[in-house]
C-alpha cells in the first residue's frame, strides 16, 4: 500500500463524499471513484457504503483507516528524523491554527521563520482549538497555536500570551456613546470599556456556541440575565468581527485582532472581561523534529514581544 493511496482513503472518510475528497486531492471525481473501485476489488472487501448523508466506512474500511492513520503518522515521524540529519537545511513542519487567529498572528511569524530557515516548508492546517488538540494526539500535525487545553490534557504546552475577549464596533456605532474610560479592569490594555448591560439593546453578531467566542458570549449573557438581539448567531469569528467593524452590529473578538481591524473600535467589558491563554502545543508521544522546535521558538519570540491584554 502506498502512502498516496492511504491519503486517498483518509480524504474520502473525512470528507464523507467522493466528490469533496476529489476536490481536496486536486483530482477528478471519476479518477477517485475508479481508484476506490479497483482498490476494493483488489482487497476483496467493501470499504465504504453510500448513505443519505454521503459515504461512511464499513467495518473493514474502519480497520484499514486505523492502519492508514498509524502508517502515515509513522511515515511523518521517520521523515522528521531524516530531516534532522540535514541540520535545518531542509525540512517540513505541519502547523495547526484557527483560521481567524492565523490570519493576523501568523504572517509576521512565517516571515521571520522563512528568513532564518528558507528551505523549511510550513504546511498550515486550519481547525478550531478542540480539533487541533485531537490532531496533535493523533500525530497529524507537529505543532499547534491554540487556546490552553482543559486540565487533564496530556499535551506539552508552552505559554504564549493572554488575550482579552472584547467587543468590536464601528467608530460610528451608537454604543460608543456608552463607552467610558476603562478604570474597572487595570490589567486590560483597552482604553475604553462598556458594560454588557449597556450594550444589550443593540444587535449582536455571534459565533456558534461550540466556538470559544460563541461560548464566552453566551456565558456573559447568562451571567447578566440578558437575552441578546441576534439575528445571526452561527457566524465565523472573522465574518462577525468584519461585519461589526463596518457598522453592522456588535461582535465579540480577541484584542489581538486589533491589527486586523485597524479602523474599528475595541471595547473592554471591564471587570467582566473574559480572556483566554494562548499556547503552543506539541504531542507528548511524537518525535519533535528540529524544524518543529525551531518554529515553536520563532512563534514564542515574535508573539511574546507584545502583550495583548
Amino acid at each position: 500500500m502506498e502512502i498516496k493511496e492511504l491519503n486517498y482513503l483518509i480524504a474520502i472518510a473525512e470528507e464523507k463524499s467522493i466528490s469533496k475528497a476529489a476536490e481536496r486531492l486536486y483530482m477528478a471525481q471519476s479518477s477517485l471513484s475508479q481508484f476506490l473501485s479497483c482498490y476494493e476489488s483488489n482487497l476483496g472487501y467493501r470499504l465504504f457504503v453510500r448513505t443519505s448523508n454521503g459515504v461512511r466506512p464499513t467495518e473493514s474500511g474502519q480497520l484499514l483507516l486505523e492502519y492508514a492513520y498509524h502508517t502515515i503518522s509513522e511515515y511523518h515521524r521517520v521523515q522528521d528524523k531524516m530531516q534532522d540529519v540535514s541540520n535545518l537545511d531542509a525540512g517540513h513542519v505541519i502547523l495547526g491554527i484557527s483560521s481567524f487567529r492565523g490570519s493576523y498572528l501568523l504572517p509576521p511569524v512565517l516571515n521571520a521563520f522563512h528568513m532564518t530557515y528558507p528551505n523549511i516548508h510550513v504546511q498550515i492546517v486550519e481547525k478550531n482549538s478542540m480539533a487541533l488538540e485531537q490532531y496533535l494526539m493523533n500525530g497529524d500535525i507537529d505543532l499547534a497555536l491554540l487556546a490552553r487545553p482543559e486540565k487533564g490534557s496530556r499535551l506539552h504546552v508552552f505559554d504564549l500570551l493572554k488575550d482579552e475577549i472584547c467587543l468590536v464596533a464601528s467608530p460610528n456605532h451608537p454604543v460608543m456613546s456608552k463607552a467610558k474610560e476603562n478604570n474597572s479592569n487595570p490589567s486590560s490594555r483597552i482604553r475604553k470599556s462598556v458594560r454588557i448591560k449597556d450594550a444589550a439593546k443593540y444587535e449582536f453578531l455571534l459565533s456558534d456556541f461550540d466556538t470559544i467566542l460563541g461560548r464566552e458570549a453566551r456565558r456573559l449573557f447568562m451571567k447578566n440575565r440578558i437575552t441578546p438581539l441576534a439575528y445571526n448567531n452561527t457566524l465565523s469569528a472573522l465574518f462577525a468581527a468584519s461585519l461589526a467593524a463596518n457598522g453592522q452590529g456588535l461582535a465579540f473578538t480577541y484584542y489581538s485582532s486589533r491589527h486586523y481591524f485597524r479602523n474599528a473600535e475595541f471595547l473592554s467589558l471591564g471587570k467582566d472581561a473574559p480572556s483566554i491563554d494562548l499556547v503552543t502545543a506539541m504531542s507528548p508521544d511524537r518525535y519533535h523534529s528540529k524544524a518543529a522546535l525551531a518554529l515553536n521558538d520563532v512563534i514564542q519570540q515574535i508573539l511574546n514581544t507584545e502583550t495583548v491584554m
